[in-house]
């Protein structure tokens, strides 16, 4: 059964949503990507309740997460710090975590700053980019500036954000772009939360046309989320390396956020890192091929969290609807 919660911190609350015995310590916390929220991912979480207590966290700028973040930000630091500052009230005892995208990368952070709380990390199409963008990015600090040099930046500032309905939303991304590869319900759930009702855009009751939901997320923020790119993946991967912590990158097969060269030089100095790449998937790999990103996230639980074998690990069955013409791994 599908939980929300919400976390006070400094300046507002930190949303979220979990599955499984409410009882049970917390074995797993999942991050989204950017312009995502924590419910989108639900059909990979919640069949992981019926084994275990797993959580799915609406970073600032986000779903139902109500901290500020400014428009020009340029780290995701914050989001870091977020993060281990739920991990430490709500799951002292360290979990698996796991994340999608800008998610994958933040949950590394995580893992870096703070290796006690994390027992393992399985990343699906992690944003870990070639060592000298960073350092480029450190020495040019103004996201604003780069969120007009970085293409999908510019793009989200284009973004539509304002719709008549749900249906109205609905219609717009079915099909389309990146969506067009989406499993059922994928859509449907990222939606649940990431639009909010604006009641306040109508200029009367009277008018149909009025624009009554907003992203959640607005475009400024994607666009700003995109370009803070002045984050240290890398020192965080010398930190799990040292601290020996299991980790797994699920990457696409095309349009991978991670260059080959990224991957030749995460295996030559982590050689302990295991690199799988997902048959018939884009970036969206979650969406595509969601039981791969399962049952890795279920492996870790079982060998990291309840001490399993590897033999002894069984997988948590759901029926997914599939797209046609998407060709998955499972």
């Amino acid at each position: 059964m599908l939980r929300r919660f919400k976390h006070s911190l400094k300046g507002g609350e930190i949303a979220g949503l979990e599955f499984g015995d409410p009882i049970r310590d917390i074995s797993a916390v999942f991050l989204h990507a950017t312009g995502f929220n924590a419910m989108t991912y639900q059909s990979i979480l919640a069949p992981l309740g019926l084994r275990a207590r797993v959580a799915g966290l609406d970073m600032r700028g986000h779903g139902k997460t109500t901290l500020a973040i400014k428009p020009n930000y340029g780290s995701w630091r914050i989001h870091r710090d977020d993060v281990i500052k739920w991990i430490e009230a709500n799951a002292p005892k360290g979990v698996v975590l796991s994340g999608h995208s800008m998610g994958g990368c933040v949950a590394l952070m995580v893992a870096g700053k703070r290796p006690d709380l994390v027992k393992g990390l399985v990343l699906a199409d992690p944003v870990i980019l070639l060592p000298r963008v960073y350092r480029f990015n450190f020495l040019m600090p103004f996201s604003r500036i780069l969120s007009g040099r970085i293409a999908i930046a510019r793009a989200a500032r284009r973004r539509r954000s304002e719709y008549a309905n749900v249906a109205e939303a609905r219609a717009s991304y079915t099909g389309r772009g990146a969506f067009s590869s989406w499993r059922e319900p994928f859509l449907d759930d990222y939606l649940l939360d990431g639009l909010r009702e604006d009641t306040g855009t109508a200029a009367s009751k009277s008018d149909e046309r009025a624009e009554k939901w907003r992203l959640a997320c607005p475009p400024a923020i994607e666009a700003a989320t995109f370009a803070a790119q002045r984050n240290r993946p890398w020192a965080a991967l010398r930190r799990v390396r040292k601290a020996s912590i299991p980790l797994t990158i699920l990457k696409a097969e095309r349009g991978s956020v991670m260059h080959k060269a990224v991957n030749q030089l995460i295996l030559k100095r982590y050689p302990q890192t295991i690199i799988k790449t997902v048959r018939g998937t884009s970036h969206f790999l979650p969406m595509e091929a969601p039981y791969a990103l399962r049952d890795d996230l279920s492996g870790f639980i079982a060998r990291l969290i309840e001490g399993f074998d590897l033999g002894d690990d069984g997988p948590v069955q759901r029926t997914l609807k599939k797209t046609p013409g998407i060709v998955t791994q499972s």
